[in-house]
């Protein structure tokens, strides 16, 4: 199985890494006897915490975790195994990325649980000047880690304006007013906590960890305000640490839903801390905000749909086409795998739809010069069945060198059964009748193609290409922020293909 964005199987060989062993006991478990994903959340935050400090060698505070997905989860008496290192150092702050395995001492499965990417920043005893060290890396997967660190940095810095140009985009106009849509307002919990010092780092400040388990807890309560259910935690849109609180410090939670997207909910969740004269005054620091990802089962164990929310006033309208924005944005992810030596990369999309035009419309290569912004021309060169065709591209120059051109066989399948995807296939041939040109240098694409699966009235699209010397280029190109970003090359996918289905019905 591929890893969750950016993550790797191949394990972790920086020398800045820790490793933290847990068995699950009931104390950690939630009503279903579940590792709550409180507590995995403080396990995160002090095992990445150590392997900044460990490469930084000084005190390091959180100041952002990223979107996490939850694959699995852990009972009692089964072990979990996190693992962390650090990925890239800019001048003050480190990525560092950890993997969250669930290991069952009665069996020898290992699964998954999440992939977390977090942020931290050092802060040395007497507010010297920090410069630290760069991250030695020797192995391809920690050369692409290094890289998609960079990209991951620049998401962070810019989220915030995207989401708000796509809420620009959405615009914000009164909210679902359906019969039976039920206010936001109904599902606000607040609650106060007092931080003494088991709540503290070594530091003294409030333990990262122990607010986003927190944060957990009273998300939970506004979840289930709405479905009357116990909800259960999916996924985090990024933790952001605005500001520190210390031992005494009082932290207020407010939590709301935001909006309901079918089978997952938003919870919105803001946390304010007051030392004792700022609690007198009622002057608040905003120190961290997140958004949280449920859903719910029933007693069979199938996932139910929640009820429509509305929301009126202007604040709630914010928060509600703010959803939205952060809906579509997590609808792209991309994950990467290193095995014997192969590099491969895979991005998964939702598209509004159907799951036959996206098969007619992404079989077609000579569509997709409309997105992927480094193909220059692309035109059939041989039709060898109706389901195989001999393409032909070029590419704009890289980095300056000459442009790169392609020769490729694509194979397109339908499903065979019920629940089998959409397959298009993809690989470089030779052909007497197409030689290498010297205007163009003659690159090959070993593995890559779709896999293209109906979604109701949308489709869940999979790109999957194995890393080689002639597609690496282009990789890195995108990572490194001289091209459009892999997220840009999906996005614009996703754009083409939902214009093409709105042009068609309107037809």
């Amino acid at each position: 199985d591929f890893s969750a964005r950016g993550g790797s199987t191949a394990g972790f060989m920086a020398a800045a890494q820790v490793h933290m062993c847990q068995t699950i006991f009931p104390a950690h478990t939630n009503y279903r006897g579940e590792l709550g994903a409180g507590q995995l959340l403080k396990w995160i935050d002090t095992t990445a915490c150590l392997a900044a400090e460990k490469h930084a060698g000084m005190p390091c505070v959180t100041a952002s975790v990223d979107d996490i997905q939850f694959e699995e989860t852990a009972r009692v008496g089964q072990i979990i195994s996190i693992n962390a290192k650090v990925n890239r150092a800019f001048t003050t702050s480190m990525e560092v990325g950890v993997k969250v395995t669930l290991q069952d001492p009665l069996t020898t499965f290992q699964k998954l649980i999440c992939v977390a990417f977090s942020t931290y920043v050092a802060k040395p005893v007497h507010n010297g000047k920090v410069d630290l060290k760069p991250v030695e890396f020797v192995t391809a997967q920690d050369f692409l880690e290094h890289t998609l660190a960079a990209e991951r940095r620049k998401i962070r810095l810019d989220h915030e304006r995207v989401c708000k140009n796509l809420v620009e985009e959405c615009g914000m106009n009164i909210c679902n007013q359906e019969e039976g849509a039920i206010s936001t307002d109904l599902t606000h919990v607040q609650s106060t906590e007092l931080v003494l010092p088991p709540h503290a780092n070594h530091q003294g400040n409030t333990f990262g960890g122990q607010i986003m388990a927190w944060m957990e807890t009273v998300a939970v309560i506004s979840a289930s305000r709405l479905c009357r259910l116990h909800p259960t935690l999916k996924s985090v849109d990024m933790f952001k640490f605005r500001g520190p609180s210390t031992v005494g410090d009082r932290l207020v939670f407010n939590a709301i839903v935001n909006n309901t997207f079918q089978k997952s909910i938003e919870v919105g969740v803001r946390v304010e801390a007051f030392n004792c004269e700022e609690w007198a005054k009622g002057q608040a620091r905003h120190i961290n905000s997140a958004f949280l990802i449920f859903n719910a089962v029933n007693e069979d164990g199938e996932l139910i749909t929640f009820p429509r929310v509305k929301s009126i006033t202007k604040d709630g309208l914010r928060r509600y086409h703010g959803a939205i924005a952060r809906k579509k944005i997590r609808l792209i992810k991309m994950f990467t795998l290193e095995e014997t030596d192969a590099l491969s990369i895979k991005v998964e999309m939702q598209v509004r739809i159907s799951s036959e035009l996206a098969f007619s419309l992404l079989s077609d290569f000579r569509h997709h010069v409309h997105w992927v912004k480094h193909y220059s021309t692309c035109k059939v060169i041989q039709n060898v069945t109706e389901e195989d065709k001999i393409y032909h591209i070029t590419s704009i120059s890289i980095n300056g060198n000459k442009p790169d051109d392609f020769l490729i066989l694509v194979s397109q399948r339908k499903p065979c059964k019920t629940g089998d995807p959409y397959i298009i296939a993809v690989r470089s041939v030779a052909l007497t009748s197409v030689p290498s040109s010297e205007n163009y240098c003659r690159r090959e694409i070993q593995c890559a193609g779709f896999l293209i699966y109906p979604d109701g009235n949308s489709s869940f699209v999979s790109y999957c290409i194995q890393g080689t010397p002639g597609v690496m280029p282009y990789v890195a190109a995108t990572l490194d922020g001289s091209s459009k970003s892999i997220e840009d090359t999906a996005s614009g996918c996703i754009h083409f293909l939902e214009l093409q289905s709105s042009t068609m019905d309107c037809i």
